[in-house]
């Protein structure tokens, strides 16, 4: 991305005098100069009293602060650019809502945005405040020479000297030095274009976001998510072992309790015998579904024996024939276990539910420690994957895993689901 100030002088050198961009580049290195002066005061304060105090431990503190001075100075200035350039630069740090002030400041030092505004600040206190200085001086003097008429005019003659030993006695003596101020002036137009564009350049290369900073925004994104869905597998497991362990003896419990109680009503109140051999088989149903719902939530066999087991005992279970091929040399990480086995679940479902199919065939391999999963059914076809939401659902916790799926489904058949997971992820 070209410098504005700079493209603004190279279209239109001469017209660039008389529009805005000078005053805006003046405006940009006064205030520079003024906040680098005051940078590189309070900087220079703060490494003498850290080094003075670490003595007590306490200036570690200090000099952890100089560290991190860079952060809100960097904030400042990608908005002072703003004089100059039309676009501004984006912030490099991550949020951190809610984070304390030891924790803001342990993530900052990690950053090395944060080093880079650092640098910033130094280069931006010393250098560019120096020469906002110079460029000061020039443009001070000339403006001081353009209004030297209005000077004379306005204090008493004799009085205004441009050189030692040689005194103005009335305005119109004073020209030459308006002349020598106008070209000042001229001077001072391209020099604020040219060091302004200077800062501008290297705000960007030390300020500006970099593609570093977005890798470990995506890293911290994706290992959020892997928490999240890591907190959701152990509520899940949670939920699973108190259904089993709870509400399903209890269940059982009943269940035989209640067929005490039809053997002793059976000879004495055939009626009320018939009422409670009702309410046992409703027990048993309500058992069943239980112990449907607890294996849906995290079957048992997936955890002891693996995927083949599992997708196998699913297989068994569903309306349709279904061929189970799973070649795996060894037992695979927990989540992709766990996301093949959901996903096959779901493609079951959905080729029982839809497609029509009376033949459906699952096959996984490793391919170079990625899993390559297929679920193939001969139906009708034309499933739209985002139509629900439990495919989608699949894809996002195969995504967490840095995985793919992929739906192939033409009008007539065959339907194709293939799920790509690297088991190092």
């Amino acid at each position: 991305m070209a410098v504005a100030v700079w493209a603004a002088v190279r279209r239109r050198p001469v017209a660039f005098l008389w529009s805005r961009w000078p005053l805006r580049a003046w405006a940009f290195l006064l205030t520079g100069t003024l906040q680098g002066a005051v940078s590189l005061l309070v900087l220079a304060v703060l490494v003498v009293l850290g080094v003075v105090l670490s003595v007590v431990g306490v200036g570690l503190l200090v000099l952890a602060g100089v560290a991190v001075l860079g952060v809100p100075l960097g904030a400042l200035e990608r908005r002072r650019l703003l004089l100059v350039e039309p676009v501004p630069l984006p912030d490099p740090h991550g949020s951190l809502p809610g984070a304390g002030a030891a924790a803001w400041l342990r993530t900052r030092l990690r950053e090395r945005a944060t080093w880079r505004e650092l640098a910033h600040l130094l280069l931006h206190s010393v250098l560019f405040t120096a020469s906002g200085l110079g460029f000061v001086a020039l443009l001070g003097l000339s403006l001081m020479l353009l209004v030297t008429p209005l000077i004379v005019w306005a204090i008493s003659p004799d009085t205004v000297m441009l050189i030692p030993g040689h005194p103005i006695s009335e305005p119109l003596a004073a020209l030459p030095g308006s002349a020598a101020g106008a070209v000042g002036l001229v001077l001072s137009a391209y020099a604020g274009c040219l060091l302004a564009g200077a800062e501008v350049w290297t705000a960007r290369w030390l300020l500006a976001i970099r593609d570093e900073d977005l890798g470990g925004r995506v890293v911290e994104l994706t290992r959020s998510r892997a928490r999240l869905v890591d907190a959701f597998e152990a509520e899940r497991r949670r939920i699973e072992r108190d259904l089993h362990d709870g509400a399903q003896q209890q269940l059982v419990a009943l269940s035989m309790t209640l067929g005490l109680a039809e053997l002793e009503l059976r000879g004495q109140h055939p009626a009320a015998a018939e009422l409670v051999t009702r309410a046992r088989g409703e027990a048993k149903q309500a058992l069943a579904q239980l112990r449907t719902l607890v294996r849906g939530i995290h079957p048992q066999v997936l955890t002891d024996h693996g995927l083949p087991a599992a997708v196998a005992e699913v297989a068994l279970r569903h309306p349709v024939p279904v061929t189970v091929d799973i070649d795996l040399p060894h037992r695979l990480p927990g989540p992709v276990e766990t996301a093949a086995y959901f996903t096959v679940t779901e493609a079951l479902t959905n080729a029982a539910k839809h497609s029509g199919a009376d033949r459906i065939e699952v096959v996984a391999h490793l391919d170079r420690g990625t899993l390559v999963l297929l679920v193939t059914d001969n139906g009708r076809g034309g499933a739209d994957p985002a139509a629900g939401a439990g495919l989608q659902g699949l894809a996002d916790r195969v995504a967490i895993l840095k995985g793919r799926l992929i739906v192939t489904s033409p009008v007539g058949g065959p339907t194709r689901l293939r799920v790509e997971v690297p088991c190092s992820g």
